[in-house]
């Protein structure tokens, strides 16, 4: 490592780490190979997938990185943690586990997958990659699903293994500038969002898809074993430090995930949880023959009850309780401050599907006051997530504030 990883602390309490340790170390508790980049910024980590994902930097506030992300370019090593699924009945096995026909997804592309337990409660989501017609990567959010494909591959040909790759993302309306100046010749031209590709870096294959998690324009890259990791982490951090690149945690990325409706799991869906309730029922296909929870969903109420809320002059407490009239009507699963719409915005899931966008409430904010506020549609603006596609260029040179409550 080019630094040594002595600063590296997983939230509050402090984790050292020697430099000759550092190999050992990041196959035990998960810290991302270029994680050194982190350390002059003082950072603190959350325990995510299995691995140690940056919750805190001190090179730049929440509301500065959102910014960064919106009208430049940004830098995040995530705690994203692919596992391998191979053999010949790869595919058969993750049609069981997931809810969506995996024989859609074609060797190139990718595809956002979640998987249920019996009950339809939901586990955790994240991207799948096929690699070849009998290998594929699934790049999951937090949650264990290791134990499960284990637990539903008896009398299958198959390989369930941790190919020890590491996921980066590069987001930001100059994400594609910057992919042109580190591929050069390999820059895939024609590529679609979803897609993924295998492009050179410094004489290196490396492996990159069209997703993020910020629904900007941007890329993942997936550093493999073969890659010379650091060498790729710094020329891009080099290259993209030339546009006003910087790197960035967890606060910078949850107001644009938060105002995409991009749901995060164990906090916006967990097992109490069905894929109806939270908006995402469109990614269940019931025409599938089998899928673990296929039956719960069949029978279950298809409205959902997910939805976003606009805070008047505050933020709301994430788990604090929705009121209207007195009557708590649902929670706060997500919360943060907008510093493009300049209100508090967050994620709800209330407890019926009989209240919808539009309705005034009361929630419980950080300032230790109730305020009023609006429960609204997801995502809040791009409607048809045409940012993330290339399809609308048009950058926010600064705030578009949100009009308010409108006195009734």
């Amino acid at each position: 490592m080019q630094n040594d990883l002595n600063k590296v602390r997983f939230s509050v309490k402090p984790l050292k780490v020697n430099n000759n340790k550092v190999v050992e170390l990041a196959r035990t508790v998960g810290i991302h190979p270029l994680a050194y980049q982190e350390l002059p910024y003082d950072p603190e980590y959350s325990f995510y997938a299995g691995r140690l994902n940056p919750e805190v930097l001190s090179n730049a506030s929440a509301d500065e990185m959102y910014w960064k992300v919106r009208q430049e370019v940004i830098f995040r090593h995530t705690g994203e943690h692919p596992y391998e699924i191979s053999g010949p009945d790869a595919e058969k096995l993750l049609q069981k586990i997931f809810t969506r026909d995996i024989s859609k997804v074609k060797v190139g592309r990718c595809s956002y997958q979640f998987a249920c337990y019996s009950d339809g409660g939901m586990i955790t989501d994240g991207v799948l990659l096929r690699l070849e017609e009998n290998k594929f990567w699934f790049a999951q959010a937090d949650g264990d699903l290791f134990s499960w494909y284990k637990a539903h591959s008896d009398n299958l040909r198959v390989k369930i293994s941790d190919p020890d790759v590491w996921v980066s993302q590069v987001q930001g309306p100059n994400s594609m500038k910057l992919l042109k100046i580190l591929t050069k010749e390999t820059y895939p031209e024609k590529w679609k969002y979803f897609d993924w590709k295998e492009v050179t870096i410094l004489n290196e294959e490396v492996i990159i898809s069209r997703s993020g998690f910020s629904n900007e324009l941007g890329w993942e890259i997936y550093f493999r074993k073969s890659n010379n990791t650091e060498k790729i982490g710094d020329y891009i951090f080099e290259e993209g430090k030339k546009m006003g690149m910087i790197l960035t945690g967890t606060p910078g990325f949850r107001c644009k995930r938060i105002e995409s409706g991009l749901l995060s799991a164990g906090q916006d869906f967990t097992y109490h949880t069905n894929p109806y309730d939270v908006g995402l029922g469109k990614y269940v296909d019931l025409k599938k023959n089998y899928f673990i929870g296929k039956s719960a969903l069949e029978t279950a109420d298809k409205d959902k009850r997910c939805w976003g809320i606009r805070v008047e002059n505050g933020t709301a407490l994430k788990g604090s309780y929705i009121k209207l009239n007195s009557e708590i009507i649902g929670k706060v699963t997500s919360s943060t401050w907008s510093p493009f719409q300049k209100c508090g915005v967050g994620i709800v899931l209330l407890n019926n599907t009989k209240h919808k966008p539009g309705i005034i409430v009361d929630v419980d904010c950080n300032d230790n006051k109730t305020h009023k506020s609006e429960i609204c549609t997801l995502p809040m603006y791009d409607f048809k997530n045409e940012i993330v596609r290339g399809l609308k260029t048009d950058i926010p040179k600064g705030p578009s504030p949100w009009s308010g409550i409108k006195k009734k």
